[in-house]
């Protein structure tokens, strides 16, 4: 059986179809095909308040090979969310309507709460006991998740990603709120970790140094945002080969990561290969299983 997600963002569009595999009592998700276009819908959004038509005409015609994808994988059942930027999008709701009448594809436009529940339900799987703060950066906001023992004792999200701080674009005070609401929810006494899901993260753990498998060091981190930032636009993509709608967001995607890792006291920071597709697959296969 193959299920499948569509992760709409503020930066790019993702597809991801898995087929779902059992042993014993163990279900478990194998990645088929993943696919990632970069919409950049954020652009729109926090600049004019809303899709202009070339997105929307854009954003339909990607829905068109997303579609066929599906179908010519045979899934079974599969959920398309958007987050940040078509929720906050004065023709969201529009445009929504548009692509189900135009493609089949029914978008479900998500809030910043149900976005965490959807990463968190994957995230915790990667956990063990003790204190870890989550951080997910998208391209329109910043989702902070706070764990301990593996149950999740606090959430807030923050209108502060890499596009809107890369418009300019950011929620005023954004910053200051971010780091109240750390001092006021992690535990100083308690050794903290950072655990780091978003496309930028993930790319960034590529070209650092790793302290293990799957985690590095805040000031590895620094380094490596240090070393982009010393490129030009143009080098990032022909020198150091970083994707052109990567090359402009990875810095402040890293500014906000490590700024989070500071004001929490976490000097290490967990990178499991996860994000909101994979939520949504698991959301996908529990509602195929109830019915």
């Amino acid at each position: 059986m193959k299920i499948a997600a569509i992760d709409i963002g503020s930066n790019a569009a993702r597809l991801q179809i898995s087929s779902v595999l059992k042993d014993g009592g163990y279900t478990s998700f194998k990645k088929v095909e993943y696919v990632r276009f970069p919409l950049r819908l954020g652009h729109d959004v926090f600049t004019y308040g809303s899709l202009t038509p070339e997105s929307q005409e854009r954003t339909i015609k990607l829905m068109k090979c997303y579609k066929l994808l599906l179908e010519l994988h045979d899934v079974e059942g599969y959920m398309a969310c958007a987050t940040s930027a078509m929720r906050e999008s004065a023709n969201g709701h529009e445009v929504v309507e548009r692509i189900a009448h135009e493609t089949g594809i029914k978008i479900h436009i998500i809030d910043g709460s149900k976005e965490a529940e959807l990463i968190n339900n994957v995230v915790v799987q990667a956990l063990v006991d003790g204190q870890y703060l989550h951080i997910d950066v998208g391209g329109g906001s910043t989702e902070l998740n706070l764990y301990f023992n593996r149950q999740k004792v606090a959430s807030k999200s923050f209108k502060i990603g890499s596009v809107r701080l890369l418009e300019g674009k950011e929620s005023k005070g954004a910053w200051q709120k971010m780091e109240r609401w750390i001092e006021e929810n992690v535990d100083s006494y308690e050794p903290v970790k950072a655990v780091g899901t978003g496309g930028n993260i993930s790319k960034l753990f590529n070209l650092v140094s790793k302290t293990s498998d799957n985690a590095t060091s805040v000031e590895e981190l620094a380094r490596m945002r240090n070393y982009i930032a010393s490129f030009s636009q143009e080098d990032r993509v022909h020198k150091l080969r970083l994707n052109a709608d990567r090359a402009d967001v990875i810095v402040p995607a890293s500014d906000i990561y490590i700024s989070v890792m500071k004001w929490a006291g976490a000097s290490e920071i967990i990178v499991p290969d996860l994000g909101l597709k994979d939520g949504i697959i698991q959301l996908v296969y529990e509602n195929l299983c109830k019915k």
